[in-house]
């Protein structure tokens, strides 16, 4: 990364005006200074600002967004001149705390990191965040009224209020946080750097390459859900094979037959038998008086083992106990978590997942995966879904941005065994379009691997992008 750059970011806004050009409205990135809104560890030097861009490029109506990044520089005089930058999954989720762990991390000895923040998410301005659909949710605990109604609702009420605030709800989605990406790069003027994302961001990284590879050095993808996967049809199958291969773990490594044995079948048994039974419990709301009788069903329960599949250890058991008929104890977290303050998936997540995936889905798609797990059929997997957006205000993303496309460029690609929502397919099928990839298998893991179990792979890869890796831990294959 060049001095002058970052001696400019500490010392001055760049006033990049407004230009025109054959009678089109064209523009500069512009670069404002902010303070750090994360803390990283003050023996590091950081820079902090805001990357200030059109909020929808399609329009000129001079509406802008600002999109805090972190710089935080390599301590090393030797260091390497392409910085790893990152940005969180999701979407929705804030990149700016990856600053502080990677001030921790292997990967600062060699190179600078740029933690960036997605338009629309965490400490962006604007945030799209309301308390809408989070109180209709509530509410619908709360009266036992149904649902997906209230939560229909509650999209509605939220569009209103962003769309009050004079937010275009248009301008949020992949193809514009792309261009955020590359404007920060040009701004920044990087010339090579490597990528790296989690999840929803694994994709949007591989969007960033496809825009324009000139700058990309590599790729480190931690469970990537790629562009050009249809992921609201495949969650019922991929929910299911990450629970069939956690049985498969239990019933070779259980010492308790009696216990977990056969623990497939009870399981299809059960949430097959139940349907849409709703049950009851007695719920006392954190700083309440009253307890209130509420009505929960089969898809509450589905939400609480997702929720454990970040630690397979203990789903097991957890699904045990939910077919015993044990659920208070995890009914009641379920329920706590709801009615203290949960705000539901926010605007930029809605309208992420609604113009990059609801434009081009296929519901007899999702109907034949219920026809094959039809205990799940009325679940919705993902707290985003088609009939929210019907609701919504979105542009669809490109179709050339849904499309799969080789590339030459090298990829981390890394993910768990037991991945309930982007399955390790998901990196043998970017393996198939990026033949200079390497993959990383973590058997004992879910979603999301990035761990210091990570980082030595990461370190090698990095420094030897080409080169062949190597694991000694038999829960990590390499292939």
């Amino acid at each position: 990364m060049k001095k002058a750059i970052l001696l400019t970011i500490a010392a001055v806004v760049f006033l990049l005006p407004i230009a025109r050009s054959q009678g089109k409205n064209t523009y500069q990135p512009l670069i404002e200074p902010c303070a750090c809104p994360v803390k990283v560890d003050s023996s590091f030097k950081t820079r902090c600002a805001y990357l200030v861009v059109p909020e929808n490029r399609k329009k000129n109506n001079g509406r802008t967004v600002k999109l805090p990044f972190i710089i935080v520089e390599s301590k090393n005089p030797n260091k390497k001149k392409d910085p790893l930058l990152f940005t969180g999954g999701g979407p929705g989720s804030g990149s700016l705390g990856w600053a502080r762990g990677a001030a921790a991390s292997q990967v600062i000895k060699d190179r600078d990191c740029i933690a960036f923040e997605q338009r629309g998410a965490g400490y962006s301005i604007p945030g799209l965040n309301g308390p809408e659909l989070g109180a209709a949710i509530k509410e619908s605990y709360k009266k036992n009224l149904n649902k997906d109604s209230m939560v229909i609702e509650g999209v509605k009420q939220l569009r209103k209020g962003l769309e009050a605030r004079g937010i275009d709800l248009s301008g949020y989605n992949t193809d514009e946080t792309v261009s955020d990406i590359h404007d920060l790069l040009s701004a920044l003027q990087i010339d090579s750097v490597n990528l790296m994302g989690i999840s929803y961001s694994g994709g949007l990284m591989q969007a960033v390459l496809q825009r324009d590879p000139s700058r990309i050095r590599t790729l480190i993808l931690d469970s990537p859900l790629p562009t050009f996967v249809p992921i609201d049809e495949d969650e019922p199958a991929n929910f299911n094979e990450a629970l069939n291969i956690l049985f498969e773990h239990v019933e070779k490594d259980s010492a308790d037959k009696a216990q977990y044995g056969n623990l497939k079948a009870q399981f299809i048994q059960y949430f097959t038998s139940i349907g849409q039974t709703p049950f009851y419990i007695s719920y006392l709301e954190k700083g309440t008086t009253d307890s209130i009788r509420v009505a929960y069903t089969r898809n509450d329960l589905f939400d609480i083992i997702q929720n454990y599949f970040s630690n397979p250890s203990e789903t097991p058991h957890v699904i045990k106990e939910l077919i015993k008929g044990n659920h208070r104890k995890y009914v009641t977290e379920l329920l706590d978590g709801i009615f203290s303050g949960y705000k539901g998936p926010s605007g930029m997540r809605i309208s992420v997942y609604c113009a990059d995936q609801a434009a081009y889905h296929d519901e007899n798609v999702l109907k034949q995966s219920y026809k094959v797990y039809p205990y799940m059929e009325g679940y919705h997997i993902n707290d985003v879904y088609n009939a929210m957006c019907d609701c919504w205000t979105y542009s669809p993303i490109n179709p050339a941005t849904k499309q799969p496309f080789y590339s030459t460029k090298p990829a981390l690609l890394a993910d768990g065994e037991m991945d309930n929502a982007c399955r390790p397919l998901y990196i043998d099928m970017i393996h198939h379009y990026m033949p200079n990839s390497q993959r990383l298998l973590f058997t004992h893991r879910a979603h999301g691997v990035g761990s210091r179990e990570l980082q030595p792979f990461m370190i090698q890869f990095l420094n030897h992008p080409y080169e062949r890796l190597v694991s000694d831990n038999k829960k990590i294959i390499v292939y």
